[in-house]
């Protein structure tokens, strides 16, 4: 049976959420919009007169690269990630879901109102202290999870990111052309490529991030998933869950705050504030592998960098990884 498609006029969108009973028989809708750019799933903001929410739909594709495969199923994790952290210290921060409707792979979620990602802070090169700490809160907390046994393994999202964060980037020839991002971008990232060795450590950690850990993982935790509003901050689009080893996560958060600030101390900080044994090391090489991959891979950021500026970031997650 074909799903609703929420890329439907807005008639048809309140005939949908009418017959799921998400909107009174007095209930209209005023405008719909798209509350911001979306990588993965189509997601829209819908007024009605009475008050405001998000909708969002996976498609078998990803929205933003539609050649791209992905699985219907991210929205159910995604689902069940906010039902599992939905404790004390975490309701602040994470949108409520108001409903869900597994035939349509639609989530009816709170509005958290006029949000930004923090990508601007790429921008700035800066983040505050008491984000960061708040960010490292939210985390911990996450990890904490002690409902982990009956999450999804959530397995071909973690092959389709395995294959963007550990083997496209360090292909000589994958079809995509990093001099149409940059001028001198394909030359400069060969050197890392044809490195046998540094390819052999990045293989051998996708290998550990394909297997089951201990702890419960947001994913992408990167400021693309982190909104601020006012002094508010929440975390959102946890489709890349599973239950893995915290130095994921932590690694992932530690490359992106090099690449905005080029702090080489962040990780002994970001370390100091989660408070708890992880393995260093591994850290440094997942945070090097993010620096890699965002500049040479497939995904990048909204980032203004030199030439002579990502070589050094290359040549700083090369070390990194190596170490």
């Amino acid at each position: 049976m074909k799903t609703f498609d929420l890329t439907s006029s807005p008639l048809e969108i309140e005939n949908y959420l009418r017959q799921n009973s998400w909107i009174g028989p007095d209930e209209h809708i005023n405008t719909v919009e798209k509350p911001g750019e979306g990588n993965m799933n189509v997601v829209l903001r819908v007024k009605t007169g009475l008050r405001s929410f998000i909708l969002k739909q996976s498609r078998p594709y990803v929205q933003k690269y539609q050649q791209i495969v992905a699985p219907l199923e991210r929205i159910a994790v995604e689902k069940q990630f906010y039902e599992t952290v939905q404790g004390s210290e975490l309701k602040a921060h994470l949108p409520k879901i108001f409903g869900y409707d597994p035939k349509n792979f639609t989530l009816l979620l709170e509005d958290l109102g006029n949000c930004q990602d923090m990508s601007a802070v790429y921008k700035a090169r800066a983040i505050s202290d008491s984000q960061v700490e708040e960010l490292i809160t939210i985390l911990k907390a996450i990890h904490n999870s002690s409902s982990t046994t009956s999450f999804p393994d959530n397995l071909e999202m973690r092959k389709l990111n395995h294959q963007h964060i550990f083997e496209l980037p360090f292909l000589a020839d994958n079809g995509f052309s990093l001099n149409d991002i940059q001028d001198g971008l394909q030359t400069l990232s060969m050197a890392f490529k044809r490195d046998d060795e540094l390819i052999k450590t990045v293989s051998d950690i996708g290998n550990t991030y394909l297997e089951r850990g201990t702890t419960l993982l947001h994913g992408d935790y990167y400021p693309g998933s982190w909104m601020t509003e006012k002094d508010n901050l929440y975390v959102i689009d946890p489709e890349f869950a599973f239950v893995g080893f915290a130095e994921f996560d932590l690694g992932v958060m530690v490359g992106h705050l090099i690449m905005a600030t080029e702090n080489e101390d962040t990780i002994d900080e970001i370390l100091h504030l989660y408070g708890r044994p992880v393995d260093k090391e591994l850290v440094e090489k997942m945070a090097g592998i993010e620096i890699m991959r965002r500049i040479i891979g497939l995904a990048q950021l909204p980032m203004q960098r030199s030439l002579e500026e990502k070589r050094n970031l290359l040549k700083l997650a090369s070390k990194m990884i190596l170490k």
